[in-house]
């Protein structure tokens, strides 16, 4: 039986997705993601399920997120899955479709919160100064 492990970061949330054959079962923080909420959150994790059509019926799939906020989570887990179905099927044709779709599904987003700087109320904001 072949199991995969994968990982999927995003801002501060980190997802390891582990994927063996099954019958199409998918678990966010052992939540069905048939009930997971919020819905746009739900709807971007079944993003690579989609585009992978039959292969994504054929595994299950468990998936623990921690960090972040709901929509970092959600992403984390997107990369992590989609990670895991194309090491899984090793299918060229789904990296390119991946790939097409948005480049994020394989490869981790980097941008990160600029920290705040002295002199304002966060990284770009400063207090006014009058001249007079």
């Amino acid at each position: 039986m072949k199991i995969v492990v994968t990982s999927g970061k995003r801002k501060t949330a980190i997802a390891k997705a582990t994927l063996k054959p099954g019958i199409g079962r998918v678990r966010i923080n052992k939540i069905p993601l048939e009930i997971y909420q919020p819905e746009m959150a739900r709807l971007k994790i079944m993003e690579p399920l989609i585009i992978a059509k039959d292969l994504a019926k054929k595994v299950d799939i468990d998936v623990t997120v921690k960090g972040g906020g709901f929509m970092g989570q959600a992403e984390a887990a997107r990369t992590a899955i989609a990670r895991a179905l194309l090491e899984f099927s090793g299918d060229e044709e789904l990296k390119r479709a991946f790939l097409e779709y948005d480049r994020y599904l394989l490869v981790n987003d980097i941008r990160r919160k600029e920290p705040k700087k002295q002199g304002g109320r966060g990284a770009r904001k400063r207090r006014q100064t009058s001249y007079r």
